[in-house]
């Protein structure tokens, strides 16, 4: 009985219908016309909406039971340290850090769009040092690990990537004067949707949702976001308003005639859960060990991943040049033939 009394938990926890349920049997259904109602009643939908993809992938012959192993790892060890860590984390920074600020907003609409822009710009802060600096490379690589996009990849996580992440952002909200009671409503718009984004081709083929390509973060940004195609590589680092990535140049649409390809650049273990959860940790750690002197030891640790004391750099910035390099060496080869042919054409004539 205790068993089935735990396993009840487990999915009562993972589908997070508990508060909902208490509503209903409360039978005081006026509490979904509150805040904490209203989030009671969506949390579940998006549990749900993984459930459904999972059958739809079954029913089209498409679902592999490898393409959610490396999200259901991390749920199981992160479901209970990592989300205590973040919590306490964004507790201090609100305490630390709420005195400190520049100005304090009060909870209206007009300072709701200041606090959600503030906060695009805290995450993007966040994101763009998870792939710019090595160290937090190492925390957020995980969710970069799965070589499939579908819902399950949001749960696929470090689990000390959330207190960084919610650190970063929760600091830069609050010295910014974002009212804390309006951070928390922002934190769970950008929770729902960042979840929302990592849907795959399973559900959604298409995924540039028509009009809203243009002005919201869909999940086709998204899906370019987690590519390893060095077209694609460290773009659309916002979640749900691309307006920083527009602003320091991030921003890439897809292009549909480029397939994407999901993953890292480093070989890994095919589909080994610990090299996908700690393979970038034991890799930065090897680099450091063999580095020669405290301050190429360092440079491993701050500077972006694929830096090489040696100069032998793969970072991402050395990829693209060489790609856009060699495409434009291709175009510049075609254009020679085709100019030569048609020379050859006119002396022919």
């Amino acid at each position: 009985m205790d068993f089935l009394k735990e396993l009840l938990n487990q999915i009562t926890g993972f589908f997070n219908y508990g508060n909902l349920l208490s509503i209903i049997k409360s039978g005081d259904y006026s509490k979904l016309l509150t805040y904490d109602g209203f989030v009671a009643l969506l949390i579940p939908l998006f549990p749900l909406f993984v459930v459904i993809e999972i059958i739809r992938a079954a029913f089209f012959r498409r679902f592999k039971v490898i393409h959610y192993k490396l999200p259901f790892f991390s749920y199981v060890l992160n479901a209970v340290i990592g989300r205590m860590i973040s919590f306490a984390m964004i507790g201090i920074c609100i305490g630390l850090f709420e005195k400190h600020a520049i100005f304090h907003t009060t909870f209206t609409w007009y300072w709701f769009i200041y606090g959600y822009v503030v906060w695009e710009f805290g995450h993007f802060l966040y994101h763009y040092w998870g792939h710019k600096v090595r160290l937090f490379w190492c925390l957020h690589s995980t969710h970069h690990a799965p070589e499939t996009m579908n819902l399950s990849v949001s749960y696929a996580h470090f689990f000390l990537e959330g207190p960084y992440a919610d650190t970063i952002r929760t600091t830069v909200c609050i010295l910014l004067g974002v009212n804390p009671a309006m951070l928390f409503v922002i934190m769970f718009i950008d929770g729902f949707w960042g979840s929302f984004i990592h849907i795959g081709e399973n559900l959604i083929k298409d995924a540039r949702l028509g009009f809203l390509n243009n002005i919201l973060l869909t999940p086709s940004h998204h899906r370019v976001h987690h590519a390893r195609n060095p077209n694609y590589m460290d773009t659309n680092f916002c979640n749900l308003l691309p307006i920083w990535d527009r602003a320091f140049g991030t921003y890439y649409a897809e292009d549909r005639s480029i397939p994407i390809e999901y993953g890292i650049s480093r070989p890994m273990i095919k589909n080994s859960f610990l090299d996908a959860y700690f393979g970038e940790i034991v890799a930065l750690a090897k680099d450091v060990y063999r580095a020669p002197g405290i301050v190429n030891k360092f440079m491993y640790v701050v500077m972006p991943p694929g830096w090489s004391h040696t100069g032998d750099h793969k970072m991402t910035s050395v990829v693209k040049k060489k790609y856009y390099e060699d495409l434009a060496s291709k175009e510049n080869q075609l254009t020679n033939t085709a100019k030569g042919a048609n020379e050859n054409q006119v002396l022919t004539t």
